[in-house]
């Protein structure tokens, strides 16, 4: 594994954590090195190539897709790698990224998720979504560390984001357009907001609190993947989450447990949250 652990100097996380409590998201340039990219990127090939018994096998794990033909079909959605494979946990738990985290919380922060994307050129994009609607944090929301393993833009499909959709409350989704994106759940623009592109280099990271309305665009490109190693955070005071989220790992590696969130969220109490 090649994790650099030197700190982000401290000007520069303040800056950061400044403009994410204004904005609700903030993008840290370059937190992860060519070296760290290129090792992630390796990572998940072989774990898409080879399988995971268990945990990623090809040919049950079609994340919802059934056309043989989608490129999701062919790549899909690598879920909770940090529980079978010891380099993603070590990327989860980046010294640099709960550096950033600590800042952005003003507190400890627990890692409750991580997440592969491959999106091949011609796959769907995820319509417009919150976070906070699947991990039901209480008290408080979650915060995505969305890191970009090839540079991303609107031709490949890159990320979209609601500025100061933080301070909106979090929506029961619409149903989306299944054209366009591969998960059901579409938030939509609230009156007087717009999603904004952020457009990011291999190894920048995206911030976002969990309120946030975000999503993606198709891969309109040819022949570029969009990849992206994703986790969630909370804040170490949590005392519920959804369910599948559990066990929590503490930034040391260290397991824990909180109370499974038994409320539905804004679908109701029938609603049970899971990991999306």
């Amino acid at each position: 594994m090649v994790i650099d652990s030197s700190p982000l100097p401290d000007d520069g996380v303040a800056s950061l954590a400044e403009q994410f409590q204004r904005d609700g998201y903030v993008m840290a340039r370059g937190v992860f090195s060519p070296e760290e990219v290129a090792e992630i990127r390796e990572l998940f090939a072989k774990i898409h190539h080879d399988g995971v018994p268990g945990f990623y096998e090809k040919e049950t794990v079609r994340d919802g897709v059934e056309n043989p033909d989608d490129p999701l079909y062919k790549y899909p959605r690598i879920m909770m790698p940090h529980r079978f494979d010891d380099t993603a946990r070590g990327y989860m738990l980046h010294p640099k990224v709960a550096g950033i985290l600590k800042a952005l919380f003003q507190n400890d922060p627990v890692a409750t998720q991580s997440m592969f994307y491959f999106k091949p050129p011609g796959a769907r994009g995820q319509a417009l979504h919150q976070d906070q609607f699947y991990l039901l944090i209480e008290p408080g929301t979650c915060i995505a560390a969305w890191t970009a393993i090839d540079d991303c833009d609107a031709d490949n499909g890159g990320m979209m984001v609601v500025p100061n959709s933080n301070k909106l409350p979090v929506a029961c989704p619409e149903t989306a357009d299944s054209d366009q994106s591969y998960t059901n759940h579409l938030v939509k623009l609230p009156k007087g907001h717009k999603a904004e592109l952020v457009k990011m280099k291999a190894g920048d990271t995206l911030f976002f609190n969990g309120n946030v309305i975000h999503g993606s665009g198709p891969n309109r490109s040819a022949d570029r993947f969009r990849r992206a190693f994703i986790c969630h955070y909370a804040s170490g005071n949590l005392e519920k989450i959804s369910a599948g989220y559990r066990p929590l790992v503490r930034m040391d590696g260290s397991e824990y447990e909180v109370e499974p969130q038994n409320g539905g969220g804004p679908c109701g109490e029938g609603w049970n949250g899971a990991a999306h």
